[in-house]
């Protein structure tokens, strides 16, 4: 037998129908209840940052269900200024998966494993992503965390939190794959007078709107193919219940309009 396989559990060497051993033989089905809700500005797939980090006005509040809705669970969780989310990408599970995708960051041209990428669309579709840590509430009887630079939906539902250490999780020597190739370049954003007025409106309800729709918008959210075009074009977003609308060009970026979505209910009175 292979000196390696001396420490592998016997039950996994000798598994009827297995010849040597099988990773397979190892993977099991689990069921994970989600521990937290996050809540987040980005109401729509579309628009919400491709990393975290990057959009660092994104603020959220991670809510824990009730089984895990105690102080004890969080203690000492103040003292790290970051932390790890494990989440579930619930808008895509029933969109299935396939071995290849395009990233964005290759403009949509070129495919790849999915396993080096983050792509949401995964055998289980599981993400990982690293938030800043802003402060620990208790609201009520609700246990929530307040946290920056998310890059997750409105309503992702939490599978696991873990602490960031910088000792460890830091790796001055990693090498980033293809990402390296193409640096992000964020753009100007500017608004036009009614989006203006309409920002002046909004911002004692929404603190840091301006920030949050800079910041988006600067990170192009529209497919990779369609950036650094000459003519015009009209994009739109859900940030919290507003609608944000903008123009690109190949100088930059202008904000049209900020509005209240109108639900159906709010329209028939």
């Amino acid at each position: 037998m292979d000196a390696s396989l001396l420490h592998w559990p016997q039950e996994v060497l000798t598994m009827p129908g297995c010849t040597g051993y099988k990773l397979s033989a190892m993977i099991q089905e689990f069921n994970f209840k989600a521990i937290a809700t996050l809540y987040s500005p980005f109401a729509e797939k579309f628009a919400v940052p491709r990393q975290p980090g990057l959009v660092t006005a994104a603020r959220a509040e991670l809510h824990f269900a009730s089984g895990c809705n105690r102080e004890e669970i969080i203690r000492g969780l103040e003292g790290f200024s970051h932390l790890w989310l494990i989440f579930v990408f619930h808008q895509v599970i029933d969109e299935g998966w396939t071995p290849t995708v395009r990233p964005p960051r290759l403009g949509g041209n070129r495919r790849v494993g999915v396993f080096a990428t983050r792509s949401p669309f995964r055998p289980n579709p599981i993400g990982l992503s690293v938030v800043k840590l802003e402060g620990i509430e208790k609201r009520n009887k609700q246990w929530l965390l307040h946290l920056s630079g998310v890059d997750l939906m409105n309503g992702t539902p939490i599978v696991d939190i873990k602490p960031y250490v910088p000792y460890v999780d830091a790796i001055a020597t990693a090498s980033g794959g293809f990402t390296e190739q193409i640096e992000p370049n964020p753009i100007p954003v500017n608004f036009n007078e009614k989006a203006s007025l309409e920002l002046e409106y909004f911002v004692n309800e929404y603190p840091g709107l301006e920030m949050l729709i800079r910041q988006v918008i600067a990170q192009q959210p529209q497919p990779g193919y369609l950036r650094n075009g000459v003519s015009r074009r009209s994009y739109g977003m859900r940030l919290y219940d507003l609608n944000i609308r903008w123009l690109t060009a190949q100088q930059g970026c202008e904000v049209t309009a900020i509005e209240k979505v109108v639900s159906a209910a709010e329209e028939e009175t």
